[in-house]
């Protein structure tokens, strides 16, 4: 997923922004392909709405933004076992050329 949003430690970074990549892998605990429903598995909609409600929600730090996220899908999908969240920052204001910046976050 891309989102432009205003995360940063430094005030400059949350007011002018920056685009983030955002990779979510979740792992579910079950499936029963015989009844072919959507709530046997977790409905990526879901998930992209949670993520665009927390890159939405200016943080200093994406160890903040990611945790958020994260218990945000425990409490939303009773079928997640486990999973990982990886947020990159491109093209971090960092003084020098650099193509982003990143942290993963697994449960």
């Amino acid at each position: 997923m891309e989102f432009y949003s205003y995360h940063g430690y430094y005030p400059e970074e949350r007011k002018m922004g920056n685009s983030f990549l955002l990779d979510v892998h979740l792992n579910i605990k079950s499936f029963d392909e015989a009844d072919d429903t959507i709530s046997d598995t977790i409905n990526y909609e879901d998930v992209y709405q949670i993520c665009a409600r927390e890159m939405a929600n200016t943080q200093k730090l994406l160890e903040t933004v990611v945790f958020h996220m994260i218990e945000s899908f425990k409490s939303s999908f009773s079928n997640l076992e486990s999973g990982e969240v990886t947020i990159q920052k491109i093209q971090p204001q960092l003084g020098g050329k650099l193509h982003s910046s990143q942290i993963k976050m697994s449960f």
